[in-house]
């Protein structure tokens, strides 16, 4: 066993801890079922169906994470903001991973790194919301949360949660896996050929031939490789995929935590990579309180209020044992507010000496509304705080290891910019999201451009 194998090997799950042990804490964001006992019916349900992944690729995962702190990889993590169950569709499952293929080619091209492509997807199904009710012409009804509990059609039958819905949830999200694997071991994946990510775009948008000259130099090295090898690179014809959501309907996740053989403590086997949001995030809440205890690598999203003695206790609670790997935070703060609040938090993890992956969520903190009642994001402020992030975590002297990115390979028009300059008149031709504007196919890949361009910036002067 390497040291790097024996630093992932944590002593112990906390001894007071069951997967049921959140029930005793505040639990924020919960639907209220009207009938207690279906609901324990269908949590039972649960337990029993298989998992939709294996203890194996979760610590697999946590290793490769472990790396990318270690500035050997840059992760990669993308996809809707809320998954649908009418979206569970297998073009737009295949046109998801065609833009995070896309975009992982460009950084490992530009960062010379591998990536970790981690999707939002596979369980994406609840939604945090800031009411738990909506009223519309003096009719007050629960909130939308997400396909995992209600309906979006403004109805008493509709809104009325419903604990059958996890079960057909856990069943969108089974089978989105199937199609995901079966593409990978299909060789969808493979870097001998890039244009089966093709998404219909190449030829006419302005990012075409910076992306094209770069599918053609890395097919230049892959041929060069294997003409040195005088045989076909056959790790090349596939790529890992691991899927991640936000962990807010616990009912759910603690039906899915399990112990597996030959492994010791419990997984939470919905997901590989769960995270804690901003509103659930409390120290002694119920969300923190569930995932100290499972082995999985987790995350946990930070704004702009988080003070670094509140970031320093949720990391002794998260991480006690400083275990490589398994703590990440997904700072979201804002192109406004993103250089006055991160430093104080990096400096505070740094002097400290806790591991944590560090993730720049670009799209959260810049959400507006549009003067014709749209909900956007402004590309130039999701660039600017990807790029002051950079900027920070180098002069902090900690690393920015990865971007978290809500985005679609469909054609919509929900955030404003990007390189075809697209308009507040523009959101109204193609906007589609039921909760949060995404970034489109081609502002996706501009964001990646973006970071290698950055990333080369910062590296210059050091190797000068």
């Amino acid at each position: 066993m390497s040291a790097s194998d024996r630093n992932l090997q944590p002593v112990s799950v906390p001894g007071d801890w069951t997967p049921a042990s959140w029930r005793g804490r505040i639990a924020s964001q919960q639907p209220t079922y009207p009938d207690p006992a279906a609901l324990a019916q269908v949590q039972d349900e649960l337990g029993r169906l298989p998992p939709l992944v294996t203890s194996w690729e979760i610590l697999a995962l946590k290793k490769q994470l472990a790396e990318a702190q270690d500035g050997k990889r840059f992760l990669l993590q993308g996809g809707d903001c809320a998954e649908s169950f009418g979206d569970c569709e297998s073009g737009l499952i295949s046109n998801r991973l065609k833009v995070l293929l896309q975009m992982s080619l460009v950084l490992v091209h530009g960062l010379r790194l591998p990536v970790v492509r981690v999707g939002r997807f596979a369980g994406q199904y609840a939604k945090p919301r800031s009411a738990d009710t909506e009223e519309r012409g003096g009719v007050s009804l629960p909130s939308y949360r997400g396909d995992f509990i209600n309906q979006p059609e403004f109805t008493a039958e509709a809104r009325t949660p419903d604990p059958r819905r996890m079960v057909k949830g856990h069943a969108r999200s089974a089978m989105t896996m199937n199609f995901v694997r079966a593409l990978v071991d299909g060789g969808f994946a493979d870097l001998h050929h890039p244009e089966y990510w093709d998404l219909g775009w190449v030829g006419h948008s302005p990012l075409s031939d910076e992306y094209q000259k770069m599918v053609a130099a890395v097919g230049d090295a892959v041929r060069f490789m294997e003409t040195i090898a005088g045989e076909a690179l056959h790790n090349l014809n596939r790529a890992d995929f691991y899927t991640s959501h936000e962990a807010l309907l616990l009912p759910y996740e603690e039906a899915l935590t399990r112990q597996v053989p030959r492994q010791w403590g419990w997984f939470n086997l919905s997901t590989h990579f769960p995270w804690i949001g901003m509103r659930t995030a409390a120290l002694d809440g119920a969300h923190t309180e569930y995932f100290r205890g499972i082995r999985n690598p987790i995350a946990v999203k930070i704004g702009p209020s988080v003070t670094p003695d509140q970031l320093l206790r949720l990391t002794d609670v998260l991480n006690p044992e400083n275990e490589p790997g398994r703590l990440s935070y997904i700072h979201r703060m804002g192109a406004a507010k993103v250089v006055t609040q991160l430093p104080p938090l990096l400096d505070a993890i740094r002097k400290e000496g806790r591991r944590v992956l560090w993730i720049c969520d670009p799209m959260h903190g810049n959400t507006e509304s549009t003067s014709n009642g749209f909900k956007t994001r402004r590309f130039d402020n999701i660039r600017g705080e990807v790029e002051a992030s950079f900027e920070l975590h180098a002069a902090a002297g900690t690393r920015l290891g990865g971007v978290h990115l809500e985005l679609t390979g469909e054609n919509v028009t929900e955030c404003t910019g990007g390189a075809r300059d697209l308009t507040d008149i523009d959101l109204e031709r193609a906007y589609r999201s039921t909760v949060d504007p995404r970034l489109n196919y081609e502002q996706s890949l501009e964001i990646a451009m973006l970071i290698v361009r950055k990333q080369g910036q910062l590296s210059r002067p050091a190797q000068a």
